[in-house]
């Protein structure tokens, strides 16, 4: 995940700037039990396309852990090196941090048992990814070829780099005839419960039973550069405080089909 970072104003006209919805609320909400549950292949390969390193950890890392643990063969696809998520870091430099991040996302893969994972970078410009929005799904063409399923970011998730690589995601898997999953990420940030925002009519639920969820927040806490800070200024603070990771710690996920 890669904050939008800028100058906010008093109006919040960026949502993700906005002061979120605290998890409780998520919580207590009683539309969970309305959700059908996602029914994920049992066979086969499927393909995890992510904006940057840790959206697909933290959107369906319990999924992935299901999946590798029954055995399906898994493709990971970086669009980006999550390069912008600290750009006025005075710490890291953007290309450290886009090695670090690829190989906290190896660390994470082996916490969910999916080390054997196959890893694509695509090394798109990070915060740029709706200019290279057709390079992308023409990429993706070949990599869900033959696959089982296709998981990609929410096409509403408000960031537009998740919006852009889903919708790449998308063309590429109608071409193909391969079915795709949309997971949110900032979502749960920015919506509300029963949010008219939100297309919960076309919402699944994936639960996670405990030996998946363990690993998804194993795999979670291998992110360092998101969860803790880089460093004691402001332009170093972490991208996801304790309040924002617990949106993505619950013992189930959720998708848009």
């Amino acid at each position: 995940m890669s904050a939008v970072r800028g100058p906010g104003s008093e109006e919040h006209a960026d949502p993700i700037q906005a002061p979120g919805t605290d998890e409780e609320r998520w919580r207590a909400w009683d539309g969970w039990e309305r959700l059908p549950e996602f029914t994920l292949p049992r066979a086969g390969r499927v393909v995890v396309v992510a904006a940057h390193p840790d959206d697909e950890v933290l959107g369906v890392g319990g999924a992935v852990a299901r999946l590798a643990d029954a055995g399906l063969g898994i493709t990971v696809v970086s669009v980006t090196d999550g390069e912008g998520s600290h750009p006025g870091s005075t710490v890291v430099s953007p290309r450290r941090l886009a090695r670090l991040r690829a190989r906290e996302l190896l660390a994470a893969l082996d916490e969910l048992g999916a080390a054997r994972a196959e890893v694509v970078r695509l090394k798109v410009p990070d915060t740029a990814v709706k200019d290279h929005e057709d390079r992308i799904a023409r990429e993706l063409a070949g990599l869900v070829s033959g696959a089982a399923l296709c998981l990609a970011p929410w096409t509403g998730d408000v960031h537009g780099d998740h919006e852009a690589a889903g919708r790449a995601a998308r063309e590429a898997t109608r071409a193909a005839g391969v079915p795709c999953a949309l997971y949110p990420v900032w979502m749960w940030h920015w919506a509300e419960p029963g949010d008219t925002r939100v297309p919960w009519h076309r919402a699944f639920r994936v639960p996670l039973p405990p030996t998946a969820h363990a690993r998804k927040r194993a795999a979670v806490d291998r992110f360092d550069t998101q969860i803790r800070p880089l460093g004691p200024a402001p332009e170093d603070a972490a991208v996801l405080p304790p309040d924002e990771l617990a949106h993505h710690l619950r013992p189930w996920e959720v998708l848009f089909v």
